[in-house]
């Protein structure tokens, strides 16, 4: 044992304060303290322990804290980034409060899956566990991260003005910083594809991209991003567009640009956005293309309603769509993963009586919602190092959009909420009425290519797969490595990363049993994809000279347009 009395004394009063503050939390995971989370995480079901694995559990943590205290200063587990910095393994209490930490950590995780109840009640507790634990961490502390308190030292004090000015100026603009959001002003250094708006109304933009071949296919290709996002992330950079990459394949390229809700919007509806904007959208550039059928493809929320949007022509038997493409897209909303704990009836009762007949979703809050889904690297990591160390975050494209949020009108968000993640009626044939018509994806007949991301918080993979099942047409699938955004925005140059395909055209029920007969290949999926297209837009033909058509859908401003500036 070290023989320093200064450490010894240290680590007691150290090992103390945290005793009790985890004694405290341990309180916490009674049923009546979970439900004080807040509404969406009341347990609907008894919550107890096994009183045999709970003294199993006791034991084991007595046991390892008493070999952590006799071994005196010990690092803390370096796989852990939080705890990586050289004053961590330098300073003794810093170390012993790391390990101590990972102690605590690792048995609080234990406890929460060792509680017995139903499976959705036992998710809510490991989710609010894993919150509380985040929000724990001794890095999280100034007193208690060396790595901070150096800086400080060496800055003379300097660090932590600058991160009290950090501080200020986030609670003015009202979210954390993720990035040096001063490096980056939309259509200068990012949305910089080169196009013209060529329709308004009052829920959004249709830009014309400018075509990169001197022959474009005959059916136009429209994309519809996620209206809960702005358009430009499928246009960072010119070596990440998607939607350049589009373009540059020979397709003329349609882009729908979401209007930022404010109050004006406040009572709009889901069967608004569909009539309104999608079914709007692939009207408006049949007409400018003059063309008889479109592609399309839709981005997460934007697949859902293009999803809808089809089920609502195939109603009115209608067929403008030639083929589509669905990218992590959820339309089976059995299985939404992490998201699942917010959902229940109390909880989107909760939401129709603030918003369900007008308001607005805050941006924020959904933003907010989103990075807490992963607390440590989305929230905490900017804590500490905007706050702790007076650092000024790195320039970074895609944190730069992840922080420009948008509203949503309350009906819209409130009937989603019920109606696709609470009811999960799109995939129920008759279920819902939209637009004046019967919803039944059973008689959605085009051929579709279906995208999912492997590491997929939003989406996960297994509900991506499920669009397969419930979607008749002819189907190709293709999974990506790596999350929501980046498996989607992989593009072919970059050579990164793989994805799995499977040539048999077998679409077996689950993901599991789909993996079994695919082929991992190296690099993006948008080739293949990008051939798969190629195959549903006809023969090609001259590039328009100019943007929409005649006198009647003339250029209205270059893109990205203005609906993309607009602040929530």
């Amino acid at each position: 044992m070290n023989s320093d009395p200064g450490w010894a004394e240290g680590a007691r009063q150290w090992q103390e304060m945290v005793g009790q503050s985890w004694s405290k939390m341990l309180s916490a995971l009674q049923p009546p303290d979970l439900g004080a989370l807040s509404t969406a995480l009341q347990p609907q079901a008894a919550v107890h322990f096994d009183q045999d694995k709970l003294a199993q559990l006791q034991q084991d943590y007595l046991q390892q804290a008493q070999a952590l205290f006799a071994r005196g200063p010990a690092a803390a587990d370096t796989s852990d980034r939080r705890f990586a910095g050289q004053g961590w393994a330098q300073n003794p209490v810093a170390a012993y409060a790391a390990a101590l930490y990972q102690l605590q950590a690792s048995t609080f995780t234990a406890l929460a899956d060792a509680v017995q109840t139903d499976e959705k009640t036992r998710s809510r507790i490991r989710f609010a566990v894993d919150q509380w634990l985040a929000a724990m961490a001794p890095s999280n502390f100034l007193a208690l991260n060396p790595d901070a308190l150096q800086k400080a030292v060496e800055t003379q004090g300097e660090s932590l003005a600058k991160g009290m000015a950090n501080l200020l100026h986030d609670m003015r603009q009202g979210h954390i910083s993720m990035t040096d959001e001063s490096h980056f002003e939309v259509g200068r250094n990012v949305a910089t594809t080169e196009g013209a708006v060529v329709f308004e109304n009052e829920l959004f933009q249709l830009i014309e991209y400018k075509p990169l071949t001197d022959k474009v296919y005959e059916r136009p290709f429209l994309m519809v991003p996620p209206c809960i996002n702005k358009f430009y992330i499928l246009d960072l950079q010119p070596d990440n567009s998607l939607i350049r990459y589009a373009t540059s394949q020979g397709h003329r390229t349609f882009v729908v640009s979401w209007r930022n809700p404010d109050a004006s919007l406040a009572d709009k509806t889901w069967d608004d956005y569909i009539e309104g904007a999608v079914l709007t959208a692939i009207d408006h550039v049949q007409r400018i293309a003059n063309a008889e059928q479109i592609n399309a493809l839709g981005f997460c929320v934007g697949g859902t309603m293009l999803a809808t949007a089809l089920a609502v022509l195939a109603a009115r038997g209608e067929e403008p769509v030639a083929s589509a493409t669905f990218l992590t897209t959820l339309i089976d909303f059995a299985d939404t993963g992490i998201l699942d704990v917010f959902i229940d009836e109390n909880f989107v009762r909760l939401r129709e009586l603030q918003m369900g007949a007008g308001g607005l979703m805050k941006g924020q809050d959904l933003a907010s919602t989103f990075s807490f889904l992963r607390p440590n690297d989305l929230v905490w990591n900017y804590v500490v190092g905007n706050y702790l160390k007076g650092e000024t975050p790195p320039a970074f494209d895609l944190l730069y959009w992840n922080s420009d949020s948008t509203n949503l009108p309350g009906p819209y968000y409130a009937w989603y909420l019920r109606n696709f993640y609470l009811e999960n009626k799109l995939v129920q044939p008759g279920a819902l009425t939209v637009c004046g018509e019967p919803v039944d994806l059973g008689r959605v007949q085009l051929p579709v290519y279906v995208y999912g991301s492997r590491e997929d918080h939003i989406v996960p993979i297994h509900a991506a797969y499920a669009s397969t099942q419930v979607l008749p047409g002819k189907k190709r699938f293709a999974m990506g490595a790596s999350g929501h955004i980046a498996g989607v925005i992989n593009p072919p140059a970059k050579k990164k990363r793989s994805h799995w395909l499977r040539e048999d055209g077998q679409f077996p029920p689950t993901i599991e049993e789909w993996l079994e007969g695919a082929t991992e290949l190296p690099g993006s999926w948008w080739e293949d994809w990008a051939a798969w297209l190629q195959g549903h837009a006809g023969k090609q033909v001259a590039a328009p000279k100019a943007y929409g058509r005649s006198t009647k859908f003339k250029a209205i401003e270059p893109a990205p347009g203005r609906y993309v500036l607009q602040k929530a």
